[in-house]
């Protein structure tokens, strides 16, 4: 009976080593999917000693069955005993980690971070962090003389620096990030770039501010000034959330001349980072320290010549707006705002009437109906047909926002004068804001508005009107 019950124990694994030598390779692919039954068959200590010491020596076959065995271990963590044997699973991801296919050793990549957090900091030092050698491959990875492999390094730092833990990055990823942000080539010193809040970040935090200030600071007021514009735009668009991380007094002393000079970079892309991320800096220092500077490179980006750069900039126009005050906006960007609407690009007149719907869900209705709205309905009467039909589309896009009184007494008027234009796509577009604002209006009103439409194309005088203060 004993050797009966030995037989039947070996028979879980024998099944395996059958499938798994199959030709068959979708037989294969089955059998590694059954991973986990096969080792609640066998027991935590053999699934250890029997199955996993197979399964590192035999990994040999179709990519697709690599990927699921590779997927498979990473969930293994209980079937070897817990979280005091979770080592054992580093041979064979080890294996698969350096395989041919990409999608493998990501994957496998991908298991060994899952299964690095099972490990206790004895064990994550003892086993995980002397796997394939890391750090000599690492460095030897961060100076390859090949730029492509050095870019790879630059984009991938961030998990790399969670990955090996805070004494590691301290004595060894620094220098290496530095040396990449210092690289020869701009595609390395990008990616290098567009990592450094993120670095920063995950940086230890009782040394944190001093490994900034001492070591990455230094090489970030370098690349201020950098010859390539995609590495200046790349800094730029992370450089605002160092504030954050370095606090008031840095910021203002050594962060403030940063960003005061990217907005007057003549790159737009670069201009335009440091301002769709005013947020972070307005968290710590307030907004107001860089409102002189700011002016300047809004107006020339709302003036550029690609018609991309002025759309961009609309669209960060509501946070800027809300940071900088309404006293500041009237003063400074409430003309820029109303020039966007006759713009020659309809995406940025569209852009731009949107624009104004936010201003006033920002600022109020009763600032709407005494800056906003006398212009707007002013151009009713412009001679070019496309900016009557932007007064229709902003009055569509404001009439909730400024509510029943406004919209009745100043807007609806203009909309009905506008049903006699002589182009018949102001008109066609005069029942669509009919209809756009209804909503909005007393139903009273809407019968009477409609009735006013059609009587303006007869000989018939209106004398029913007693909402409007204008003659059909």
């Amino acid at each position: 009976m004993a050797g009966a019950d030995g037989d039947d124990s070996l028979y879980p694994i024998a099944v395996l080593i059958d499938e798994l030598r199959n030709e068959d390779v979708q037989l294969r692919l089955n059998s590694i999917k059954k991973l986990s039954t096969i080792a609640l068959a066998l027991g935590v200590e053999r699934t250890r000693t029997e199955l996993l010491p197979f399964l590192t020596d035999t990994i040999y076959d179709e990519d697709e069955v690599l990927l699921a065995l590779a997927e498979q271990l990473g969930n293994f963590t209980m079937l070897v005993g817990g979280p005091e044997y979770v080592h054992c699973l580093l041979p064979p991801l080890e294996s698969l980690a350096t395989v041919e296919e990409t999608v493998v050793r990501d994957k496998a990549v991908e298991s060994l971070r899952k299964i690095s957090q099972e490990h206790s900091p004895v064990d994550l030092e003892v086993h995980f962090e002397p796997l394939t050698l890391v750090m000599p491959t690492l460095r030897q990875a961060a100076e390859d003389k090949s730029w492509r492999v050095r870019y790879m390094v630059a984009d991938k730092f961030s998990e790399l620096q969670k990955a090996v833990g805070p004494e590691i990055t301290k004595n060894d990823l620094v220098p290496a990030f530095q040396n990449l942000l210092k690289d020869c080539e701009a595609e390395v010193r990008a990616a290098a770039a567009n990592k450094v809040k993120e670095f920063c970040e995950n940086l230890p935090e009782d040394s944190r501010e001093q490994i900034i200030m001492t070591h990455i600071l230094p090489c970030v007021k370098e690349l201020v000034s950098d010859t390539n514009q995609h590495v200046k735009s790349a800094l730029a668009s992370v450089i605002m959330g160092l504030s954050t991380i370095l606090g008031k007094d840095n910021t203002v002393e050594h962060l403030l001349p940063l960003f005061l000079a990217q907005l007057k970079d003549e790159c737009p892309e670069v201009r335009l980072n440091i301002i769709s991320n005013l947020d972070c800096v307005n968290e710590v220092i307030g907004i107001r320290q860089l409102s002189q500077s700011l002016l300047p490179a809004i107006v020339e980006l709302a003036e550029d010549a690609k018609w991309r750069v002025r759309l961009a900039i609309i669209e960060y126009m509501p946070l800027l707006a809300g940071q900088l005050g309404v006293e500041f906006f009237d003063e400074k960007l409430n003309t820029l705002c109303m020039a966007w609407l006759i713009d020659h690009v309809y995406a940025i007149r569209e852009a731009a009437t949107c624009n104004l719907m936010k201003l006033v869900e920002k600022f109020g209705a009763e600032w709407a109906q005494n800056t906003i709205v006398p212009k707007v309905l002013g151009m009713a009467n412009d001679p070019n047909y496309l900016h009557r039909m932007t007064t229709l589309f902003c009055i569509n896009a404001l009439s909730e926002a400024c509510g029943q009184d406004i919209t009745t007494k100043q807007m609806l008027p203009v909309v009905l004068k506008m049903s006699n234009d002589q182009v018949a796509n102001v008109r066609f577009n005069v029942a669509k804001s009919l209809q756009k604002i209804g909503p909005v209006l007393d139903s009273k009103c809407v019968v009477l508005a409609f009735h006013c439409c059609a009587i303006s194309h007869s000989s018939i005088t209106c004398t029913k009107c007693p909402y409007f203060s204008f003659s059909l």
